[in-house]
């Protein structure tokens, strides 16, 4: 079909959209699909009209194959989707691929999220080197080191990091030209150039750069022809003495699908890791957090989530949202039992089998004592209180029988144990403070 009339066309348009919606869900479809002008099917061609490169582009990147099969389905003959854009005097406008306007919107700090500054990070043992060399960068008129690169697991704050300093950089350089992109979109842009013969407009303009940020550098694993592009960036914007600062979720050497020649290069500069979150920083950040809402939190709360969710800080500061989100909808006053209530699923997904090293490994991380300490004869106070009831509940919540825990704990006799729930028990009767304690280990514990 090398033409079809307008008017079956409209009505073949409109038909296959109700499809096209049931494909992608109503959110994308109001999203994008509503914005869309049919204009013609011209030598297998669908063309498409867009009120804007933004638009025009998602589109094509998201949905092309989707509308080209829907399409098709209705008895036409498409093989490609082509899109213009029109202004707000509907001309179709058809330059192709505006490049520069692209790139300009990825300088656009409106693309940073305001709550991600160094003022909103919460700085522990496991993030201070590389929030320190963030700061360095930031401040940093010449590059001190290049690349800056980041790494560590999900949701330990490699992002905010990034926004974090991109702000910075602003702030204290705003003529500095600084894109801030994802190495997804860094792909998406480099395939729309070549489509669109507009590579060395592509170049130019990334090559131009003060401060070239990357965040998810690990997507272009396995992607060679980006790969490509971005080893030749990369080395054009070194030797300018331009900055780069790129964050993944491996350090350089393990980042699989990357060539060897990009793993030396990404891993020239600093190489700072961020650690799994510890107890001390996850109640900081939870403490953090509750300012900006104005509302009060039992600390035994705030505790039982910094000891119970330990993945990472999304997930941490997710719970923390739903509870406040819960009390201020229903009313109900914060504690610890509609904590427990309000997040069972979460607190579901992140239990373990309750063995003696896991109560060990909780018990050591909340009073901050060595495990060498816990399993020794050392009878300093702190040392003491932990070790007594780490045995309790390892008595109370495990299967295990006193001498196995007696063994556990440097070979103490089963006696000890006996002593220590003792004295555990007699406390808790008189020591509020030493109640909670127990109370929050406990439910962090139990199944």
């Amino acid at each position: 079909m090398s033409s079809v009339v307008d008017s079956k066309l409209r009505q073949i348009w409109t038909e296959a959209l109700s499809d096209v919606k049931g494909a992608i869900g109503d959110g994308a479809f109001k999203t994008w699909m509503t914005k869309l002008e049919v204009v013609a099917i011209d030598e297998n061609v669908l063309k498409i009209a867009a009120p804007s490169n933004f638009v025009r582009d998602n589109v094509l990147a998201r949905y092309s194959d989707t509308i080209v099969k829907i399409i098709n389905s209705y008895g036409c003959t498409v093989r490609n989707l082509s899109i213009d854009v029109y202004d707000n005097n509907n001309t179709v406008n058809n330059e192709k691929y505006d490049d520069a306007q692209k790139i300009k919107d990825y300088n656009d700090i409106s693309v940073l999220d305001k709550r991600f500054t160094f003022k909103n990070f919460v700085v522990g043992k496991p993030n201070e080197f590389a929030y320190a060399a963030a700061i360095r960068v930031a401040e940093s008129e010449i590059p001190s080191f290049n690349p800056l690169f980041l790494y560590g697991g999900v949701g330990l704050g490699k992002t905010h990091l990034m926004h974090a300093t991109a702000w910075a950089i602003h702030h204290n350089y705003p003529n500095k030209k600084v894109i801030y992109i994802s190495a997804e979109k860094f792909m998406y842009l480099f395939i729309k150039s070549l489509r669109f013969k507009s590579a060395m407009s592509f170049k130019e303009m990334f090559r131009a750069v003060d401060v070239l940020m990357i965040d998810d550098v690990q997507f272009i694993g396995g992607k060679d022809t980006t790969q490509e592009e971005f080893f030749h960036t990369f080395n054009e914007l070194v030797d300018n003495n331009r900055q780069i600062i790129l964050s993944a979720d491996k350090s350089p050497s393990d980042l699989d699908g990357v060539e060897d020649r990009l793993k030396s290069r990404l891993g020239w500069g600093l190489v700072a890791d961020i650690h799994p979150t510890t107890y001390e920083l996850r109640l900081g950040i939870l403490q953090s957090k509750i300012k900006q809402f104005k509302i009060s939190i039992p600390d035994n709360v705030l505790e039982f989530l910094a000891v119970k969710i330990t993945s990472n800080i999304r997930e941490l500061e997710g719970a923390l949202n739903r509870i406040v989100a819960h009390s201020t909808l229903v009313g109900r006053h914060i504690t610890l039992d509609v904590a427990h209530e309000v997040l069972k699923d979460i607190l579901r997904s992140n239990e373990r089998l309750v063995t003696i090293e896991v109560i060990q490994k909780k018990v050591c991380e909340y009073y901050g004592v060595k495990l060498s300490d816990l399993i020794s004869s050392r009878r300093h106070k702190a040392v003491t209180t932990a070790r007594q009831i780490a045995m309790y509940l390892c008595k109370n919540l495990t299967t295990k029988s006193l001498p196995d825990i007696g063994k556990s704990f440097g070979g103490k006799d089963h006696s000890t144990v006996i002593h220590s729930v003792k004295k555990v028990k007699e406390r808790v009767e008189t020591d509020r403070t030493f109640c909670a304690d127990l109370e929050i280990l406990t439910k962090s514990l139990e199944s």
